[in-house]
């Protein structure tokens, strides 16, 4: 049976160096056997704003049920996008505010603390860029977007293992350099379907 992949661009330009790593991802992962689906939120209609919290349910846009559809179906998980600002990219925020739901991705258990985690199972990566060098956003900066979605939202959700792959710095990258980046997501992405 070949594994299922569902490729998540939170970068909102398809003209992009995380789109040519999410594509470049993609194809080789297809090449292995994989099953994938290629999601690009840029592409997609949907309010990222979550208007009134969890007090009231905002319905979901189609396109959003059909991204919750995919995620359900998908085992592994691939999170492309940039760092900006330290942190995820606002549509890309937006969009995990809207469908990571209490109910989809995760349960609060009655007159407790502790919650279930509705998304057990799936596995993911993230595949970054940024402009700082990786090890300063590591050593300096403490990764506060990697902590954020690996932790905080995927392993929150139950989705485990998280790998980051962090590709920077992109500001004046050499096309050398970049070809290196689309090498490594093809080997990430062949890697990845045939576990």
């Amino acid at each position: 049976m070949s594994r299922r992949i569902l490729i998540i661009l939170g970068q909102p330009s398809s003209n992009s160096l995380c789109a040519a790593l999410a594509r470049t991802y993609a194809d080789a992962a297809r090449q292995s056997g994989a099953e994938v689906r290629l999601l690009e939120l840029g592409k997609m209609a949907f309010d990222p704003i979550l208007h009134n919290g969890y007090a009231h349910i905002q319905p979901l846009e189609p396109d959003l049920l059909d991204a919750q559809a995919s995620i359900t179906w998908a085992q592994h998980l691939v999170w492309v996008y940039p760092i900006w600002w330290g942190g995820l990219p606002a549509l890309l925020k937006g969009f995990l505010d809207r469908i990571f739901l209490p109910g989809f991705a995760f349960k609060y258990r009655p007159n407790s603390a502790l919650w279930d985690r509705l998304l057990t199972g799936r596995s993911a990566e993230l595949l970054v860029t940024m402009d700082s060098p990786p090890w300063y956003y590591r050593w300096v900066q403490r990764q506060p977007g990697h902590r954020q979605m690996k932790q905080a939202i995927l392993e929150f959700s139950g989705i485990r293992p998280v790998r980051v792959h962090s590709f920077g710095p992109v500001i004046k990258s050499s096309e050398a350099t970049r070809a290196e980046w689309l090498q490594r997501a093809s080997a990430l992405g062949y890697r990845a379907g045939t576990r």
